[in-house]
C-alpha cells in the first residue's frame, strides 16, 4: 500500500514537473488601440493597430502610432514614437521597434533612447534581451549621468548590474579629464571604471597612459598597470603598479619606477617612490638613485631613502642611510647628501670620502660646488679633519696631506690646486724627471699649496711654521711613513655606477625584476590598439615610453 502511495505521489510530481516546463511563453496582450484592422492580403498573419497604441506583455508597457501585431508568432512591430516602459526603471524611446513575447527580445532603431534613473543611453540601433537584462548596440552611442559623457562605437549595457562594456573607441568626458580606450567597463552607480588595452586620461594637470587600469570617478582616485605612466608638465612617473589621487595630486609607483624631470633632464629610479605635486616633493626608497647630466656625463645619488623637493631649477635632492655618488671621474660615500640647485653645492655629511682619479679624500663635511655658469664642478670643500691621500706612482708608499681643511679647484673635473690650511702635516714621495726617488718629504706647517698635473702632486708649497725635513727612504721607518688617522680605503672605492647600491639592494633588484617579468608574461595577451589613444605620442616623440 505504501508502495502505491508512493509511487502516485512520484507521478503527480513528475507531472507537476512536466506543466511547469511545458507551460507556453505568456501571450501578447493588446490593451487598446484606435483602430484595429486584419488584412490577410496586405499583411498576412498580422493585426494592423493604429492609434494610441498600448500593448503589455510580462511586466513590459509599450506605447506607439501604429503596429502590427502578429499573434501566432506572438510578435510586435512597433511605428512612430514608439515607447517602451519596464517597471520604473528602464524606459526606451524609438521610431521603430520590435519585440517577441516568446523570447522576451526587443530591437529598436531610430535615434533610440534608453533611460534609466541614473543614466540615458543614446544611439540609433539597440538590442535588448529582458532574459539577461542586457542591451547591446553597434552604432555609435552616446551615455551622459550627472558626472560624465561617455561615448562608444559598441558597447553593452547590463541592467542588473547597472554595468556598461564599451569595446570600440570609447571617450569618457567628465569636467576634470578625458579617458580614451578601445575596452571599458563601466559602473554607473559607482563611477568605476576598468580599463583594458592602451588607454589614456587627459586632463589640464597631467597625461596618464596605462594598459590595464582602475578609475574611480566619484573620488577621482585610480590604480593603473602595465607599461603605465603619468607625464605632468615638467615630470613623468612610470611603473609596474602606480596609484593616483587627482583630488590632492600625489601619486605613488611601485616596482621599476622610473621618474624623469624634462625640465632639468635627471631622472630618480628605484622600486617605490610618492610623489605630492601640489608640494613638488618626491619620496623614493629600495634601490633608489637619482641621476642628473652634469657637463654631458650623468651624475648618480644613491641612498636608502631619496627626498627630491623644490620646484623646477630650485631642485634639491637629499640622500640618507648609507648614501653614495658617482661619477665617471669622481666617487664618494657618506651618512647623507644634500644636493641644491639653488645654490649648486653637493653636501656629504657623516664619514664621508671622496675618490678623484688617484686621490682618496675624507673629512668630517664636503662640499662640492658647481660652476652657475658653466655647470661644471668648479671647488671642493672639506671641512674638519681634512685628509687626502694617494698612491706613490712607482713604489708602495702614499703621499698624504693633512689639516684642519681643504679648499680645491677642479679644472675639466679634476682636481688641480688645493690649499690645505692650519695644523698641516704632508708626507710626499719626491721624485725627479726620471722618476726616481729622491727622498721623503715630511713635515708641518701652517698652510699648504699644492698643485696637481694629471691627477698627481707636481708641487707644494708650505707656509708659516713650517718644520720638517727631507728624508733617504732607508732613513725613514715604515711606520713613520703614514700620519695619524691614516686609512687607505681602496677596497671600498666605487667604481662603476653598480657599485652605489649595496649588495642586499641588488638581491632585491633581481627578485623585483624576475617577478615582474613574470607577471608581464602571464598577462601578454594581444589587444587591440586604438590609434586615436596613440596619437599623443606620435606628436610628442619626446613622451614615447621609453623601452628598458
Amino acid at each position: 500500500m505504501k508502495k502505491v502511495h508512493f509511487f502516485l505521489l512520484l507521478c503527480f510530481l513528475l507531472s507537476g514537473i512536466q506543466i511547469i516546463f511545458a507551460q507556453e511563453p505568456k501571450k501578447i496582450i493588446i490593451e487598446y488601440s484606435d483602430f484595429f484592422d486584419v488584412n490577410q492580403i496586405e499583411i498576412p498573419d498580422a493585426a494592423l493597430l493604429t492609434g494610441n497604441v498600448r500593448i503589455i506583455h510580462d511586466g513590459v508597457r509599450m506605447f506607439c502610432n501604429k503596429a502590427y501585431y502578429f499573434q501566432k508568432e506572438n510578435y510586435v512591430k512597433a511605428f512612430g514614437d514608439v515607447r517602451m516602459i519596464q517597471g520604473d526603471t528602464l524606459f526606451m524611446n524609438s521610431k521603430y521597434a520590435e519585440y517577441n513575447g516568446n523570447v522576451k527580445q526587443a530591437y529598436a532603431t531610430g535615434n533610440v533612447v534608453m533611460r534609466s534613473p541614473e543614466m540615458t543611453l543614446a544611439t540609433d540601433t539597440l538590442n535588448f534581451d529582458r532574459n539577461t537584462q542586457q542591451a547591446s548596440y553597434n552604432t555609435y552611442g552616446t551615455i551622459t549621468n550627472k558626472d560624465n559623457v561617455l561615448k562608444s562605437k559598441s558597447g553593452k549595457y547590463y541592467a542588473n548590474e547597472k554595468k556598461f562594456q564599451f569595446l570600440t573607441a570609447v571617450t569618457i568626458t567628465n569636467p576634470k579629464y578625458v579617458v580614451k580606450s578601445n575596452h571599458l567597463d563601466y559602473y554607473n552607480n559607482s563611477g568605476h571604471s576598468y580599463l583594458f588595452g592602451p588607454s589614456t586620461i587627459t586632463s589640464k594637470e597631467n597625461f596618464i597612459y596605462t594598459e590595464k587600469g582602475f578609475y574611480d570617478s566619484k573620488k577621482n582616485i585610480g590604480h593603473f598597470l602595465r607599461k603605465s605612466y603619468i607625464k605632468y608638465q615638467d615630470r613623468r612617473i612610470e611603473g609596474d603598479s602606480l596609484f593616483y589621487n587627482r583630488n590632492t595630486e600625489f601619486a605613488s609607483a611601485t616596482n621599476n619606477v622610473k621618474i624623469t624631470d624634462t625640465i632639468n633632464k635627471g631622472i630618480v629610479k628605484g622600486h617605490y617612490a610618492e610623489m605630492y605635486k601640489k608640494k613638488d616633493s618626491m619620496f623614493v626608497t629600495k634601490r633608489a638613485v637619482a641621476i642628473n647630466l652634469v657637463d654631458k656625463d650623468s651624475v648618480y645619488i644613491h641612498g636608502k631613502k631619496l627626498l627630491i623637493t623644490g620646484k623646477p631649477n630650485e631642485r634639491i635632492v637629499r640622500a640618507f642611510n648609507n648614501a653614495r655618488i658617482f661619477k665617471k671621474d669622481m666617487s664618494g660615500k657618506c651618512d647623507s647628501i644634500h644636493s641644491s640647485q639653488i645654490t649648486n653645492i653637493t653636501q656629504l655629511v657623516g664619514k664621508p670620502i671622496l675618490w678623484n682619479f688617484e686621490n682618496q679624500m675624507t673629512g668630517d663635511v664636503m662640499h662640492l660646488v658647481g660652476n652657475d655658469n658653466t655647470q661644471k664642478l668648479d671647488s671642493l670643500k672639506v671641512l674638519n679633519n681634512a685628509f687626502i691621500i694617494s698612491k706613490d706612482s712607482l713604489g708602495t708608499g702614499y703621499n698624504q696631506v693633512k689639516g684642519l681643511n681643504l679648499y680645491g679647484k677642479f679644472r675639466d673635473n679634476k682636481l688641480y690646486e688645493a690649499d690645505i690650511i692650519k695644523n698641516t702635516e704632508v708626507i710626499y714621495y719626491m721624485r725627479n724627471d726620471a722618476k726616481e726617488l729622491i727622498g721623503i718629504n715630511k713635515n708641518v706647517s701652517s698652510r699648504i699649496n699644492m698643485t696637481l698635473d694629471g691627477n698627481k702632486i707636481d708641487s707644494m708649497t708650505f707656509f708659516t711654521n713650517v718644520d720638517g725635513d727631507i728624508y733617504p727612504e732607508k732613513d725613514l721607518p715604515e711606520n713613520a711613513r703614514k700620519l695619524r688617522g691614516f686609512i687607505w680605503r681602496e677596497d671600498e672605492r666605487i667604481k662603476t655606477k653598480d657599485d652605489i647600491f649595496p649588495s642586499e639592494e641588488n638581491e632585491m633588484n633581481d627578485k623585483i625584476i624576475k617577478d615582474s617579468k613574470a607577471e608581464l608574461a602571464k598577462e601578454n595577451v594581444p589587444m587591440k590598439v586604438r590609434k586615436e589613444t596613440l596619437d599623443y605620442d606620435k606628436n610628442n616623440p619626446t613622451d614615447k615610453p621609453v623601452v628598458k
